[in-house]
């Protein structure tokens, strides 16, 4: 139900409305021809990314030694639900508060999603990992679905009434705001901490100890071997992950002419095949392995973008949108459950904190090389959708060297 509250974020603020609306009307007065407006979101994106790159691995030490999760986890869903509340008073011009309050948000999103998934080694055992993580990213993929679908409601009816992005664009804010509350109740109901906290010694204090723990587990590095390979394996295809959830609505909007109308459709849709794509790939990938898996949604990755970069038609775009629907559920379930299954259940916070450093210097890096492309080439986004795809050939071929059976047997082992 967590994946299901929070993705109502990550789609309309993230990936179909905000992102779109603070490019064409924050920053970009109605066009973005200079790509000035799109370096602009995508250095957000990077210094949120950056707070959760120097955070994360503390955190969830800190989490795990004192079985604070779910603590953390409430305080980071409240700041996301406030700070998304204030971002429905950013209006023409407000570049500046636009941009504080986007990465606010998003940083309380991104540390509340590896607390949420430091939960999975407590609830699923090994063997189940991967059919667990897939049934939350697919329930998750309906939750954008359903809030998305809420604020197209909402749009259509005010533009009808002849409203502007500035008048409407707030009020989706609110909806999402709203409906992250909500739906993250259960969580919080009836989630338990399974963990067990450990004393605090008289001279001792949790950042001292996240810092060690993270040392530690640096240290051990030689015997997690699997883990950090993985891990770095992940930043690099996260790298194009993360680019395209971030642009794919401005890529649309200023390659393929789309309205924030035909955006919202568009993502409606992917959010259905994303959400068969976690759910079909989270059955099999028990049983094919993880990493089998993985391969499998890189290559979807890499077809769908050459295809997008040489597509003309919106007939055409519609079919690599689906295509990237597909293997975006996929690929980040698979990663998930990948890193529960080589994580220690008595360490998972602190190794899912890695997993949320791992993807935020991804998110960090990608976006930023696709904003800055774009604003070399003059506003060239086929060109920075073509450099983006490098991310996923790279990914794939080191995800080649992680060996699936040794990482688990070191988690299961960790002495």
């Amino acid at each position: 139900m967590y994946d299901f509250a929070n993705s109502g974020y990550t789609t309309v603020v993230l990936t179909a409305v905000f992102n779109a609306y603070f490019v064409g009307v924050v920053a970009g007065d109605g066009a973005d021809k200079s790509g000035a407006a799109t370096l602009l979101w995508t250095v957000a994106m990077a210094i949120t990314n950056m707070l959760v790159l120097a955070s994360a691995p503390v955190l969830g030490a800190i989490a795990d030694h004192g079985a604070h999760k779910k603590r953390f986890l409430a305080l980071t869903t409240v700041g996301c639900v406030l700070f998304t509340a204030l971002l429905g008073f950013v209006g023409r011009g407000d570049v500046a508060l636009g941009m504080t309050l986007v990465i606010l948000s998003s940083f309380m999103f991104a540390s509340g999603e590896n607390f949420i998934a430091a939960f999975l080694p407590e609830i699923a055992s090994q063997k189940d990992m991967g059919r667990i993580s897939g049934y939350g990213w697919s329930l998750g993929y309906l939750g954008g679905l359903l809030v998305l679908g809420l604020c197209l409601v909402y749009i259509q009816w005010a533009q009808s009434r002849g409203e502007a992005a500035v008048q409407y664009v707030p009020v989706t804010m609110w909806i999402t705001a709203v409906m992250f509350a909500l739906a993250a109740l259960p969580t919080f109901l009836w989630l338990r901490e399974r963990a067990v906290p450990q004393a605090l010694a008289p001279d001792e204090n949790y950042f001292r100890i996240g810092f060690a723990r993270v040392k530690h587990t640096v240290s051990h590095a030689r015997h997690y071997r699997d883990l950090f390979r993985f891990l770095i394996t992940l930043a690099v295809y996260y790298c194009g992950i993360n680019t395209v959830v971030v642009l794919a609505a401005i890529y649309a909007q200023e390659v393929m002419g789309f309205n924030m109308q035909e955006n919202i459709m568009l993502i409606l849709v992917v959010n259905v095949t994303a959400a068969i794509g976690a759910f079909g790939f989270g059955l099999v990938q028990d049983r094919l392995g993880s990493v089998c898996t993985l391969a499998i949604t890189l290559l979807v990755w890499i077809a769908a973008l050459v295809v997008a970069y040489f597509t003309e038609t919106r007939a055409a775009f519609w079919v690599v949108a689906n295509l990237v629907g597909v293997s975006l559920g996929s690929s980040q379930s698979a990663g998930r459950a990948l890193v529960g299954q080589f994580s220690p259940p008595e360490r998972s916070a602190e190794f899912f904190g890695l997993w949320g450093l791992a993807g935020k210097l991804a998110a960090v890096i990608g976006p930023l090389v696709y904003g800055l492309v774009t604003y070399v080439s003059h506003g060239n986004h086929r060109l920075a959708l073509l450099s983006t795809c490098a991310f996923f050939i790279a990914g794939l071929l080191m995800l080649l060297t992680v060996d699936e059976r040794r990482g688990r047997a070191a988690a299961v082992n960790p002495d």
